[in-house]
């Protein structure tokens, strides 16, 4: 365990400006400091945070004193590249059940030359800070060689299933176009793992039943609308074109066949934008911002922003706030770029506050106050 001596001290004060030119003063406090390369947060019901690092450890930072205890019985993962431990959440139903789950990368089992994205489910000792009963619910198949592109990111939808966004391993673009396989995909799952009957592709020959949309390239933000119940991503493009898509049963959202983006060494990749049969996004970033992270907001400490959506920048280092109109986007700010910092992670707490996490060898976990 280690103890931090900068626990909830305000470092920076901003005032930022909306579309309807209200000031919002807020401050931005220091939780926790000291993370190595921290990917990830959520909020356990008695205040407290998990955090996950990227090289594989799983810390409990307590509220009040930010206390950090590591906790004991995570898997080992493959730390390599973007690879490690991932993303974090809580069972809808945590307070009775006590699952929490977990996405992470992982080596084949007899060839640890090739890997892929893992999801693993395992009861939380609150007491104990310990796993206990981990099981994988879910293998991306195949294993491939490269340690990029891994998505990861994980939302319960309203209906308790459990979506999980997937890369496609970089090297392996063309395969985000091929629904026999998990590659630039996301994925429906039930919470242990078995899959829902009314998933696009189950019973369909050569397609992976797991499958509820394809032609992702990188996804690492998902959210719920919290009216709606849509379920909304966001993924890196290459040089240029990140994107915003909302998910349909089904549904192609085209990488690597149409693109905003160049390669990054500033070739074609696709002559097409958009194309019949192929989901056109409902934001593009070009140049890319890099974007990690992803909440809508509904709380009630910054009532201005309610409805908006935010999105947490790595090339960019900001924090991006996304006013929409139902499915219209409205205006965009940027927020925090003083801190000059690569944002992994932005959620909203339970207290209405908003968190984010900095990767960063001495990444930090802030929270955001109204003045």
């Amino acid at each position: 365990m280690k103890y931090l001596f900068l626990v909830f001290i305000v470092v920076f004060g901003f005032s930022q400006t909306t579309a309807a030119d209200t000031q919002i003063d807020f401050d931005i406090v220091t939780v926790a400091d000291g993370l190595n390369h921290p990917w990830s947060v959520t909020f356990l019901p008695d205040g407290d945070y998990l955090v996950t690092e990227r090289r594989g450890k799983l810390w409990r930072i307590r509220q009040g004193d930010g206390l950090q205890s590591e906790i004991t019985g995570v898997p080992d993962v493959y730390h390599a590249g973007q690879g490690g431990l991932l993303d974090i959440n809580l069972d809808p139903d945590f307070q009775n059940n006590g699952w929490v789950y977990f996405s992470y990368a992982a080596t084949d089992d007899n060839d640890d030359s090739i890997s892929n994205t893992e999801v693993a489910r395992a009861k939380f000792n609150t007491r104990q800070n310990r796993l206990t009963d981990v099981e994988v619910i879910f293998r991306a198949q195949p294993k491939v060689r490269g340690s990029n592109h891994w998505g990861s990111r994980l939302a319960f939808a309203n209906d308790g299933t459990l979506f999980i966004t997937l890369g496609e391993k970089f090297d392996f673009m063309e395969e985000a176009q091929n629904p026999s396989n998990h590659l630039g995909a996301v994925v429906r799952i039930n919470k242990d793992g078995s899959i829902p009957g009314d998933n696009p592709f189950v019973g369909q020959d050569g397609k992976a039943p797991e499958i509820f949309s394809y032609g992702h390239r990188n996804p690492q933000g998902i959210s719920v609308h919290p009216e709606t119940g849509d379920i909304w991503i966001h993924e890196h493009g290459p040089k240029g074109g990140d994107e915003i898509n909302i998910l349909k049963s089904g549904a192609n959202y085209g990488w690597p066949a149409v693109t905003y983006g160049r390669s990054y060494w500033g070739t074609e990749i696709s002559d097409k934008t958009t194309a019949p049969g192929m989901e056109d996004p409902i934001l593009h970033w070009t140049p890319s911002i890099a974007p990690s992270g992803m909440a809508f907001y509904t709380g009630d400490k910054f009532p201005q922003w309610q409805g908006d959506l935010f999105v947490g920048a790595l090339v960019k280092r900001h924090l991006r706030r996304v006013d929409l109109d139902g499915k219209a986007v409205i205006e965009q700010e940027e927020l925090l770029g003083d801190l000059n910092a690569r944002i992994r992670d932005v959620r909203q707490g339970p207290n209405g506050h908003i968190y984010i996490l900095t990767d960063e060898s001495n990444g930090k976990l802030y929270r955001l106050e109204p003045q």
